[in-house]
């Protein structure tokens, strides 16, 4: 990869990973319900889990794309559903410390799995792939997924900072609230290119 190539992609997964999507805004309300260090497995699971789905991307999965469109429009439908759930969850999540349900972070696992249903992280991938590793030999993708991987942790990580440093003025319930619903409509509004695109 040429340093102007490399110089595009680093710009790429920069942009890609720091404006709002699923992932940055999950972490918001995590970091405004939870705090940063509780929602550390959050971020990682983030970070490294998209990281290895741009290997499996590289490797193979996009060539399914290729041969059976159908797959990618189920994958869709599923992104959809399983949206409109985390957005539930997030609109009607409890006060930090009530003891009610929904009340703890994202776990790692959940976060890596949760990659293969966010529609943000496979445009990320198959544009990654399909542009910076045309070729798809596993050197290129390995160096994809490597810089993306580097860029991509800091960048999701800026948005629980910014949930937490939002959690001091919402110490009210009320407040709280409409953070939450403000998130869940958001994550939601995100649906609308997958939709409609």
């Amino acid at each position: 990869m040429s340093i102007e190539l490399l110089s595009a992609f680093v710009a790429f997964a920069f942009v890609s990973s720091i404006t709002p999507g699923p992932n940055n805004l999950m972490l918001m309300a995590s970091g405004a319900n939870f705090g940063f260090r509780r929602s550390i497995p959050h971020m990682l699971g983030i970070g490294i889990g998209f990281t290895f789905m741009i290997v499996l991307v590289g490797a193979g999965l996009m060539t399914l794309f290729d041969r059976y469109p159908v797959s990618y429009t189920i994958l869709k439908a599923g992104s959809v559903v399983y949206l409109l759930w985390l957005a539930w969850k997030i609109a009607n999540a409890s006060e930090p410390g009530t003891g009610k349900a929904g009340g703890h972070p994202m776990s790692f696992l959940q976060a890596a799995a949760f990659q293969w249903v966010n529609p943000k992280a496979w445009a990320m991938a198959l544009t990654a792939i399909s542009v910076y590793a045309p070729s798809r030999d596993m050197a290129a993708v390995m160096l994809v997924a490597t810089i993306f991987g580097i860029v991509n942790l800091p960048s999701v990580s800026a948005w629980t900072i910014l949930g937490q440093k939002i959690r001091a003025i919402l110490t009210n319930p009320a407040r709280l609230r409409s953070f939450n619903l403000t998130m869940a409509l958001l994550l939601v509004a995100t649906l609308f290119p997958v939709i409609y695109g």
